[in-house]
Parts: C-alpha cells; sequence; structure tokens
C-alpha cells in the first residue's frame, strides 16, 4: 500500500506507546503537513526542556534520538510502508536538535521552526542523499536529526551577527 494511501485512525495510534510517540503525541494523524503539525508538536516539548542545563538537554535529546530509531522502525513495520507521513518523531527530534543553545526568546522558536521546516522540506546534500539511501528507524531519524544541525548552525550564526 502507497504512503499516501494508508489510513491510520486515532485508536491504532493510542493503542500503542511506541505508535503514540512516533506520531507525535497524535499530531501525524493531521490531513495536512503532519510534518509540520509534529514539529509544532515539538515547541512544548522544547519549552519543557529548554531552562535544563546544556548536558542534561543533550543527553535528553541524545536519548529521544536513540528511541526514536526503534520507535519510528517498529512504526513503519507496523504500517508496512518505508517511512509513514504521519511518523514525526524525527521532526520532534529534529526541531529539540535545531534548538540546542538557541537563544531565549519566543522570536527564536519561530526562527529554529522555520529554519528546521527549510532544511527538512528542502533537503539539501547530504540530507536528500541519507533521505534516498538510508531505510528503517534510522533513515527515518538521520535526515531530520542533520536538518536540525543544519538549523542549528545558521540560528547560532545568525544570533552571533545580531
Amino acid at each position: 500500500m502507497g504512503l499516501a494511501t494508508k489510513k491510520v485512525n486515532f485508536s491504532e495510534i493510542v493503542g500503542s506507546p511506541s505508535r503514540f510517540l512516533a506520531f507525535g503525541f497524535g499530531s501525524g494523524l493531521a490531513p495536512k503537513a503532519p510534518g509540520t503539525c509534529g514539529t509544532l508538536a515539538a515547541v512544548p516539548v522544547y519549552l519543557l526542556l529548554m531552562d535544563l542545563p546544556l548536558v542534561a538537554y543533550l543527553i535528553i535529546v541524545l536519548i529521544l534520538t536513540v528511541y526514536g530509531i526503534w520507535i519510528c522502525g517498529v512504526t513503519s513495520r507496523y504500517f508496512a510502508v518505508p517511512d509513514h507521513p504521519g511518523i514525526v518523531w524525527d521532526e520532534i527530534v529534529g526541531f529539540l536538535i535545531t534548538m540546542i543553545a538557541a537563544p531565549s526568546g519566543f522570536i527564536w522558536i519561530i526562527i529554529g521552526f522555520l529554519l528546521f521546516r527549510l532544511f527538512d522540506i528542502w533537503k539539501p546534500w547530504p540530507i536528500s542523499l541519507l533521505d534516498r539511501h538510508i531505510h528503517g528507524g534510522l533513515g527515518i531519524m538521520l535526515d531530520d536529526v542533520v536538518a536540525g544541525v543544519f538549523a542549528a548552525i545558521i540560528m547560532n550564526i545568525m544570533a552571533s551577527v545580531v
């Protein structure tokens, strides 16, 4: 079954903690732009974590990334598609990576959101290469991890010149 034709209902998602997380607490069920909705779901997660010491923030993001490889892989296999559009845990982690050492202020959350979405959608090299050639849970996660790194670099450069 193709990516666009696989219908998913809310009870399928809440019936499994791994699917619930992979679908970004249900945000991946959005009929349009599930990746953007998943990134929006990442904002409150970031708000909960942003005041942590940098080392604690990094450890949590690393744990969420490694766990994400597993939950995205399990969910992808459950729905029998390589990367179901509703799987948005990768967007959540990608946004959290974007926000590593981000300047404080709501404007930087917006800038981080926009930069991450830009890199996630545009997929410049090597993101596009990773997206095409690495599959499974690792493949689902890795392109968004790199998009988050690119967005974080650009945002921190922007912050240093403001």
